[in-house]
């Protein structure tokens, strides 16, 4: 199973067959227009399901899933997390629960990016600590900015998910530290001297331990069509 995230820095009608090159079986795109915008050529791959989510519909959130794969909104899904949905994953008899992440909310005062996770975690706690359980996405944060008096910090999210043993795949597979990450998955205005690590894709320990591969897109190919480089998981 192939796991990819990239923000595609919009557009993504434009930019689809860059990424379905790399055949995901769950492609979640944050900034990506509303299906309804999403013309492609007859040649692009085609989505099995499609789920948006967002209220602009340039820019909002969507999940693609591929081949046998099904995915489905949770009923649980609270809208007060717009952005950050639980959605049920289906391959024949195989079901997992996915958290897809786009941690953007300019409305809330208390903070709209990773400060949007930390809620989320909180709100969907029984649910998080099941088994086969995936988050995946632009969490929009790093260690590198936590606020210390902040409660929801990057650093906070990671330790409370860790605590119901959920890991982030590319820190796990690639030995990396929080804050110290050696692959940059965003490069600020497209810029290569403005690298930060802010895209992530967290298992649970038992699909944590059928991790095959973590791939980052390469920067100087993908900064040409995006700020974002993709984050590709592939999971026996």
């Amino acid at each position: 199973m192939k796991l990819i995230t990239w923000n595609c820095n919009m557009a993504f009608r434009k930019k689809a067959g860059l990424i379905l090159e790399h055949l995901p079986d769950i492609l979640v795109v944050p900034e990506c227009e509303h299906p309804q915008k999403l013309k492609f050529s007859p040649l692009t791959r085609q989505a099995t399901n499609t789920l948006w989510f967002g209220s602009n519909k340039n820019k909002g959130l969507g999940i693609f899933s591929y081949g046998n794969f099904r995915v489905s909104t949770l009923s649980s899904h609270n809208p007060r997390f717009r952005t950050i949905v639980p959605i049920m994953v289906k391959h024949g008899k195989r079901k997992f629960t996915l958290f897809a992440i786009w941690a953007n909310n300019p409305n809330d005062p208390d903070g709209q990016y990773i400060e949007q996770v930390w809620k989320a975690i909180q709100h969907y706690d029984k649910i998080l600590s099941s088994k086969k359980t995936i988050l995946i996405g632009d969490f929009n944060s790093n260690t590198i900015w936590d606020r210390k008096r902040r409660v929801g910090n990057h650093s906070t999210v990671v330790k409370v998910l860790e605590t119901k043993g959920i890991f982030s795949s590319y820190h796990l597979f690639h030995n990396q530290v929080q804050g110290k990450e050696k692959h940059p998955t965003l490069f600020m205005y497209r810029h290569k001297n403005k690298p930060y690590h802010i895209d992530y894709c967290f298992l649970s320990k038992d699909l944590a331990d059928k991790i095959e591969s973590v791939e980052i897109g390469e920067p100087d190919y993908w900064t040409s069509h995006s700020d974002h480089v993709p984050l590709m998981v592939t999971i026996a």
